[in-house]
């Protein structure tokens, strides 16, 4: 299996055991993120160490909201921030 599948793989399986709310390609027709309005986005860099997507995964616990899949990266959107994970 590739890296890449392997790493979205991963991160559905935290989803899943921390019971986050997932939203990806399945449920929504196109997402788009105005990142003009945003104040900081913040880039998470998965490189095999699997505590950077518990710790991406744990700004969503955090602040009770949900994460978004588009492609093969994940966001958290909060308030004027974005979070943002991605496979190096």
């Amino acid at each position: 299996m590739p890296k890449r599948e392997l790493f979205i793989k991963r991160v559905y399986e935290i989803v899943n055991e921390l019971k986050i709310p997932l939203i990806d390609e399945r449920v929504y027709d196109s997402v788009k993120f105005s990142t003009g309005a945003a104040v900081a986005a913040v880039i998470f860099r998965f490189e095999e160490d699997e505590s950077v997507i518990r710790g991406f995964l744990g700004l969503a616990e955090y602040f009770h909201t949900v994460v978004i899949k588009r492609k093969d990266e994940f966001y958290i959107p909060h308030a004027s921030i974005l979070f943002r994970l991605i496979s190096a």
